[in-house]
């Protein structure tokens, strides 16, 4: 059987997400719309309706501040603020739909694990088995002063906090309840066999959580686990946990160099690579006609906000740009390591095609990248789609609506049809929870070899 392409649906529960500008947008209907519940209703719906495998929440806890060390360009355009919490919204939007699943962002350097662990099996819970956890590290310095702290915890130590996280959740969801322990026996008066529930009693370098886990197991018991990074802590946070690993690349090469690497250390930490599904970006601007996509692609041009952009990779690199004068434009633009995020700074130094000048790089984030974003009518778009997912070996996309929902009907009523006509894309869903549609383990749970499987306990044997 030929593989066939997983699409996420790219979002954030706020005004605007990555459409930096786009606001203005005379088909733009998110910044008005974004907080009513009408709105995700009809947005799960349509994704359902093109198959679309999963809606990927994004989420930060604070305001990108670092360009121009100022908020102002950031809540002047809206770049990620304002911004609702999407926990609330995937029970709506589950309601409407059988199928849709739901990855949602939640960060392990200001969370805590306890509350983090209930959160998702209520979500499991009322999904029936249709969530996910995109494990992150925040880095935005606001951020750190929103939950109390001076500066940001740096880098490398926000992913051993991340690790160790994980070791507590995986106790809460794995051990604490054994399978059984809800029985409703009437004629006892036991709805619960308190010998079948059990206290963690984890004391760590970063947490301290005595238990038992407050919700019993939910179908998954543990969501299926999402993680994104390039630097060498990211893979390796990747390798040891994630199932499905988001990477960013300029080239199908790059792509699949990061692919290829966190699968190796995957097998290093005892894991089958099998078990593991790659994820890189998709933006596409589709129309009937090229003509007509090239004219959106302009229009789209035109309403661009280079401010909202480079606050955006502000926030993610640790780079001002605004620090850069015209003495300096002609200059290389190098990688440093910050204690921000890697992957940013990345693409547009050491991982892109071809070496860049400050000047160059300043110059991606004035504009749409053309680079980035594929253009064109519905078979021109399926035909770069289709090189993109073969050549880097990937096995789906994040795709980006730079107009909302427009954007997302065009694809979904332009290029999938195309994509399905090729076998490369389902016509149906399969039945199940999101780790049986995503994968072949046969089961709901995580698979042996997983680090989390490690702390489940057996089942009895029946006689």
């Amino acid at each position: 059987m030929t593989k066939q392409i997983i699409i996420n649906a790219f979002d954030m529960a706020s005004a605007m997400h990555n459409s930096h500008g786009l606001w203005k947008h005379k088909d733009s209907k998110r910044q008005r719309n974004y907080k009513d519940l009408e709105y995700w209703i009809e947005m799960a719906k349509l994704l359902e309706r093109g198959k679309i495998d999963a809606i990927f929440f994004a989420d930060v806890l604070g305001v990108y501040d670092t360009y121009q060390q100022s908020k102002e360009p950031s809540i002047r355009d809206g770049l990620q603020v304002p911004l609702l919490d999407a926990a609330l919204i995937i029970p709506v939007m589950a309601s409407v739909t059988e199928h849709l699943s739901f990855a949602f962002t939640v960060s392990t350097t200001y969370e805590q694990p306890f509350g983090t662990a209930r959160r998702f099996s209520t979500l499991d819970h009322l999904t029936k088995g249709r969530v996910a956890w995109n494990v992150v590290t925040s880095y935005l310095p606001n951020a750190a002063r929103n939950f109390g702290l001076h500066e940001m915890i740096k880098h490398d130590q926000r992913y051993e906090i991340a690790d160790e996280f994980l070791e507590v959740s995986y106790k809460l969801w794995e051990s604490s309840w054994e399978d059984g322990a809800f029985l409703e026996d009437v004629e006892n008066s036991i709805l619960i066999d308190s010998s079948k529930v059990h206290e963690i009693n984890h004391t760590g370098k970063y947490f301290s959580v005595e238990g038992p886990h407050l919700s019993e197991p939910s179908l998954q018991r543990t969501p299926v686990i999402y993680q994104a990074g390039t630097s060498e802590k990211g893979r390796a946070l990747a390798a040891k946990h994630a199932e499905c690993v988001f990477v960013g690349g300029p080239t199908p090469e790059r792509i699949k160099f990061y692919t290829e690497d966190i699968k190796t250390r995957a097998v290093q930490y005892g894991r089958n690579p099998n078990h593991i599904k790659v994820f890189s970006f998709l933006t596409v601007i589709v129309a009937e006609t090229t003509e007509e996509a090239e004219l959106k692609y302009q229009e789209f041009n035109r309403l661009w906000s280079p401010d909202a952009a480079k606050a955006q990779f502000g926030g993610a690199s640790g780079y001002d740009l605004a620090e850069y004068n015209e003495k300096d434009l002609n200059n290389p633009f190098e990688f440093k390591p910050t204690e921000h995020g890697h992957y940013k700074a990345a693409s547009l130094t050491k991982d892109s095609a071809k070496k860049l000048s400050i000047g160059e790089a300043i110059g991606r984030l004035e504009k749409l990248d053309s680079n980035t974003i594929i253009v064109g009518n519905p078979s021109e778009v399926a035909d770069a789609i289709q090189f993109q997912f073969e050549a880097s070996g990937v096995d789906g996309f994040n795709l980006n609506h730079l107009v909302t929902p427009a954007s997302l009907e065009d694809f979904i009523d332009l290029v999938v049809p195309i994509l399905q006509k090729r076998g490369l894309y389902k016509t149906d869903y399969q039945k199940g929870t999101l780790r049986e549609k995503l994968f072949d383990h046969g089961s709901s749970l995580l698979p042996e070899g997983h680090p989390g499987s490690g702390y489940r306990k057996p089942s009895p044997v029946k006689a």
